[in-house]
């Protein structure tokens, strides 16, 4: 409808003269996404430069125009190519191509008798005319929409994460932004829940991107001149030396994952293959492969058949579990912390299941080992892991996957203290807009819990919205130990009681340390460093690949370094402090490895010249004996099995920081011979050897 508009409009405005851009403003609103009709009527700006006459029908001049202009308008306007067809062979335009008429020079019929010419005033009332209707026609659609989309249930629940921190970034950064004025005009119209978008105008009209590109990059660098302005940290000059306590990584070894084959704690899957795997593969007498022998969908499908298969994942993770634990004693580390994605989807509504049926073997087997070893075990549940939800359903999740938890540390069947220090760490989630709230539904569902759960459970302050401060009450209050995170501490913390940095908090240690004391549990902290180039908030979050120094905790203290190069930060503070260990282990070799069995490379084939052809075949005429080619090195001997991964019998498993490629083999690179003489060059270069081989 838009479109019969627009060609009504042009069509008036040159048979006429007249200008419609007084009737635009009526209906340029009900076409979202387009120029107002005021602005394109101008053949300037619709039609380009002209177009050469050719043989095609063109407008007729006005004192030839006829009655057919009425027709013309009714019948959605004329082409814009010109061409006509016979009104006797009128067509739909899906009709094919070869039906068209041949196009006539003139839009008159060729009788002689002429009808009666009307007056360009007349056509304009009716296109005038015509136009109201459509206009009317289009403003009763729009209506009948808008109707539908509000009497409708769709709603918008989520902004994007990225948005609404930039969001919050801007409006902290500007308190212009926070004036009555502009924040009624940004919400102006919109649903609770919903943010205005970018660009938006008080009038509610789209604001000019760029305007709005540049208004958001003048915020940022706001943001970050508030963030870099913050009072400086206040740190401790204390150090924990000599260190006696337990130094740990979680969850991964990047050495032994570059392994061959890997060695892993978190194999995984998605629903979708548990579903797939009901079904047999297509030929079960051969292992399963991602092409060639996948499970046949149209076989029934069985449920123990697919349940079996993430069964197999699980305990494929707990036997590499007891290789990580010995891997970890022969370099100096004592903890770790398991991976949640140990059984996956152990703790689902749908695809859940208990661990006892079929895993209580292999974990008591791992468990075996961490006792041997004096190995602290501990997990952390994800952050959608909230008690002080709102929702039920979201409450239901959070004790299933705690339950998961605890099935999985009490099968490990560890000793006394070991199987008390065996925690759960857990975050206290959202705060859902007002923290004494999320405190009492916290409260309450926490009293629902198993004892064994409650035995377990640990808070730890976050880097979002629950600081010390906030959660050392409660876990005084319900006897739940506290967990110190100095990193989410420098970001997250109460200003009018404390300051930034590892000193003020350490007047806290006390009470922190009684919460763990009152239950018997070796207390642990959480230490991480962001990275030097971060200065606001959400860019501190990130951790650094490696820290440099210890807190200042007790010398006795289970201290676990959440880097992401895992246990290869825990080397580096070993060397930095010369801490119990440190002489333990080496620099790897680049690209190389003594831990593994991996098929020797083949020497690439170097294809004959025409000088050693020619050798061969004078050779191979005399009846000469062939030469002999050196031998072949002879293999390395066999690693056996419990020494694959270890670091061979020079321990070389410390790679470089940013250097973990050292730990694969070098990828083969493919040099192309540069070209000789321009071009062709390499193929006269070839033609002149074989020639002077032959002279």
């Amino acid at each position: 409808m838009c479109g019969n508009i627009r060609r009504l409009a042009l069509i008036v405005e040159s048979n006429s003269g007249h200008r419609l851009g007084h009737i635009a403003p009526a209906y340029s609103k009900y076409i979202p996404g387009r120029l107002p009709v005021a602005r394109v009527l101008p053949r300037s700006l619709t039609m380009g430069q002209k177009r050469k006459k050719s043989s095609m029908a063109l407008m007729p001049p006005n004192n030839q125009m006829d009655g057919g202009l009425t027709s013309a308008l009714m019948a959605d306007g004329p082409r814009r190519s010109g061409r006509l067809v016979d009104k006797g062979d009128q067509r739909p335009r899906s009709q094919p191509k070869g039906d068209v008429v041949a196009p006539v020079k003139s839009r008159t019929p060729k009788s002689k008798s002429k009808p009666a010419m009307a007056s360009t005033d007349e056509n304009v009332d009716v296109a005038l005319n015509k136009l109201q209707e459509m206009e009317d026609q289009l403003r009763n659609e729009v209506k009948r929409q808008k109707k539908v989309v509000q009497e409708s249930e769709v709603k918008a629940t989520e902004i994007d994460e990225e948005h609404a921190a930039l969001m919050q970034r801007n409006i902290k950064a500007d308190p212009d932004v926070l004036a009555p004025g502009n924040l009624s005009a940004l919400t102006k119209g919109l649903k609770p829940g919903v943010s205005a978008p970018y660009g938006v105008e008080e009038d509610g009209k789209s604001g000019d991107r760029e305007d709005a590109d540049e208004a958001l990059e003048k915020e940022d660098i706001n943001a970050v001149k508030l963030e870099g302005a913050r009072p400086p940290p206040v740190n401790s000059d204390y150090l924990p030396l000599p260190w006696k306590g337990r130094l740990g990584y979680a969850c991964l070894n990047t050495y032994l994952r570059n392994c061959n084959p890997p060695v892993f704690c978190s194999r995984t899957c998605r629903m979708s293959s548990i579903v797939d795997h009901r079904h047999p593969l297509q030929d079960p007498s051969q292992p399963e492969h991602a092409t060639k022998n996948r499970p046949d969908k149209d076989q029934p499908p069985d449920i123990a058949r697919g349940q079996r298969y993430v069964e197999a994942l699980g305990l494929a993770n707990t036997r590499d579990l007891v290789k990580m634990l010995r891997w970890n004693d022969k370099y100096g580390i004592k903890f770790l912390r398991l991976s949640s994605e140990m059984f996956p989807f152990a703790s689902h509504e749908l695809h859940g299941y208990k661990l006892a049926p079929f895993a209580s073997e292999a974990l008591a087997e791992a468990g075996k080992v961490a006792a041997e070893l004096g190995h602290r075990l501990t997990t952390h549940p994800g952050q959608f892991t909230q008690l002080g939800s709102p929702r039920n359903e979201v409450v239901k999740s959070a004790v299933r996957d705690l339950e998961y938890h605890n099935e999985m540390l009490s099968l490990l069947r560890l000793p006394e203290q070991l199987n008390k220090d065996a925690v759960m760490i857990l975050h206290m989630g959202g705060v859902f807009g007002d923290k004494g709230a999320t405190l009492d539904r916290f409260r309450e569902n926490y009293d629902k819990l198993s004892n064994g759960i409650k035995a377990r459970l640990v808070l730890e302050n976050d880097d979002v919205s629950w600081t010390v401060h906030d959660l050392l009450p409660i876990c005084e209050e319900l006897n739940i130990p506290m967990v110190l995170d100095f990193h989410h501490h420098n970001i997250m913390f109460d200003k009018d009681k404390i300051r930034e940095g590892t000193k003020d908090i350490m007047d806290l240690y006390p009470r922190i340390k009684a919460t763990w004391e009152r239950k018997g549990i070796t207390q642990k902290m959480h230490y991480s460093e962001p990275c030097s180039e971060a200065v606001t908030g959400r860019q501190r979050r990130k951790h650094r690949p490696r820290v440099m120094t210890l807190p200042p905790c007790a010398d006795t203290m289970d201290l676990m370094i959440e880097a992401k190069d895992k246990e290869q930060a825990v080397f580096d503070l070993m060397r930095n402090f010369r801490l119990p260990g440190w002489d333990s282990f080496n620099d790897v070799v680049p690209y190389e490895r003594e831990d593994e069995n991996r098929p020797a490379p083949k020497a690439p084939k170097k294809k004959a010249t025409a000088r050693k052809r020619k050798a061969k075949d004078d050779a191979d005429a005399a009846d000469e004996a062939p030469v002999e080619e050196p031998p072949e090195p002879k293999p390395k001997p066999e690693v056996p099995e419990a020494e694959l991964g270890m670091g061979g019998p020079e321990n070389r498993v410390y790679w470089p920081l940013g250097m973990e490629e050292y730990l694969r083999p070098k990828k083969r690179e493919i040099k192309k011979k540069p070209a000789a003489n321009g071009k062709g060059g390499s193929a006269n270069g070839k033609a002149e050897d074989d020639e002077a081989d032959e002279d």
